[in-house]
C-alpha cells in the first residue's frame, strides 16, 4: 500500500509545482506589464481593455524572447511603447504609404537620373555625422508616414546646401498635400510636388504636427523655411542606383513592413517583410558591419525607444532585385 500512496503524492506534488511555476510565471509577466505601462505612460480605459491588452503583451513578449534565444539571426528584438498592439493594428495605425497605381510597378520616368554605379563612394556613410538629419520624431497613430519621409528628405538637402539644418513642418504636407489622403497615406512624390507648387515648406515650430489632417494653414504671411526645385526618382529595384543616390543625400524609400518591425530592437534586419509596400522611411546612409553583412542606415519616425534609438539597419544587396522589404521598389529626393 505504502507504493501507491508514494506515487499518489509524487503526482500531487508535480501538479502543485507546475500549477506554483505557471502562477509565478504570470505574476512575473504581470509585473513586467505594469513596468511597461510605467515606462511608456500607458493607461487602458476599463479592466476589459487591460485584460485584452495584457493578452497581446504577453504574446508579444513570449515570441520576443523566444526569437532571441534562438540566437541565430541578425537583429534582436525588445519591447517597446508598440508591445500591447497586434501586428495588424501596428500596421494599420503606424504606415501610410499608398503609392499610385502608374508608380507602383516600375520607376524609372521621365525625372530619374542615372547614375554611373561604377563611381567611388565610401565603404560608410552616415548623414547623421554630416549633419543632416534631425532628430527622430513620431508620426503616432496617424498614417502620415510619407510626410515624415518627405520632410526628413527636404531637410537633409537644404543643410548640404545652406549649412542649416531646420526642423520642417510634417503638418503642412499632411494639410496641404490635396493628392494625399492625409492619416490615410499619401506618397512622397506627391509631397515633393506640394512642396514646390506652395512654393516651400514652413519649419515644425511654425506649423507644429497634430497627428490629423486639418485645414491647410499656408498663405502669403509665412515664413519659409525651405524650398525645393524638383525631385528626382531613383530608378527602381537597383540597389546600386539607390547607393550612389544615398551617398549624395537622404533619399524618401517605400518598405514593405513584416511582423518582426514592431519589436525590432537591434542589429541588421534580414526579418519578414511585406507586399506591397506599406510604410515610408528615409535612407541617412549605409555600412559594412564587422562580420561583413551590407546594410542600410534608415531614420524612422516612431519616436527614439523603437529600434536603435529610433533607428533601424536594414539588410542591403539581399540576392533581390527589390532589395530586403522593397527598398530599393519607391525611392527618391528633392532637388534644389
Amino acid at each position: 500500500m505504502k507504493f501507491p500512496i508514494v506515487v499518489c503524492m509524487m503526482i500531487l506534488w508535480a501538479c502543485a509545482y507546475t500549477a506554483m511555476s505557471r502562477t509565478l510565471y504570470e505574476s512575473s509577466i504581470v509585473e513586467k506589464h505594469q513596468q511597461w505601462m510605467t515606462k511608456h505612460g500607458r493607461t487602458y480605459t476599463d479592466s476589459f481593455e487591460m485584460k485584452k491588452r495584457f493578452e497581446i503583451f504577453k504574446e508579444n513578449l513570449e515570441y520576443i524572447e523566444k526569437f532571441n534565444s534562438a540566437g541565430n539571426k541578425s537583429y534582436k528584438l525588445g519591447l517597446n511603447p508598440y508591445s500591447d498592439l497586434t501586428s495588424e493594428e501596428f500596421i494599420a495605425s503606424h504606415t501610410g504609404i499608398k503609392i499610385p497605381n502608374q508608380l507602383s510597378s516600375s520607376k524609372l520616368g521621365s525625372n530619374a537620373v542615372l547614375f554611373d554605379v561604377n563611381g567611388d563612394v565610401p565603404t560608410n556613410f552616415d548623414w547623421r555625422e554630416q549633419g543632416a538629419v534631425t532628430d527622430v520624431k513620431n508620426q503616432g497613430r496617424c498614417g502620415c508616414c510619407w510626410a515624415f519621409s518627405a520632410a526628413a528628405a527636404v531637410e537633409g538637402i537644404t543643410q548640404i546646401k545652406t549649412g542649416k539644418l531646420i526642423s520642417l513642418s510634417e503638418q503642412q504636407l499632411l494639410d496641404c498635400d490635396q493628392q494625399s489622403r492625409g492619416c490615410k497615406g499619401g506618397d512622397m512624390d506627391n509631397a515633393f510636388k506640394s512642396i514646390i507648387q506652395t512654393n516651400g515648406i514652413v519649419s515644425e515650430a511654425d506649423y507644429p504636427y497634430q497627428e490629423v489632417r486639418q485645414t491647410c494653414q499656408i498663405n502669403d504671411q509665412r515664413t519659409t523655411a525651405a524650398q525645393i526645385t524638383s525631385f528626382v526618382d531613383v530608378p527602381a529595384n537597383d540597389e546600386q542606383q539607390l547607393l550612389q543616390a544615398v551617398a549624395q543625400q537622404p533619399v524618401s524609400v517605400g518598405i514593405g513592413i513584416g511582423d518582426e518591425f514592431q519589436s525590432y530592437r537591434e542589429g541588421v534586419y534580414s526579418g519578414t517583410c511585406r507586399t506591397p509596400l506599406n510604410h515610408a522611411v528615409t535612407a541617412v546612409g549605409y555600412g559594412v558591419t564587422e562580420d561583413g553583412t551590407k546594410y542600410w542606415l534608415i531614420k524612422n519616425q516612431w519616436g527614439k525607444d523603437w529600434g536603435e534609438g529610433g533607428y533601424m539597419r536594414v539588410l542591403r544587396e539581399n540576392g533581390e532585385p527589390r532589395g530586403q522589404c522593397g527598398i530599393a521598389a519607391h525611392a527618391s529626393y528633392p532637388t534644389i
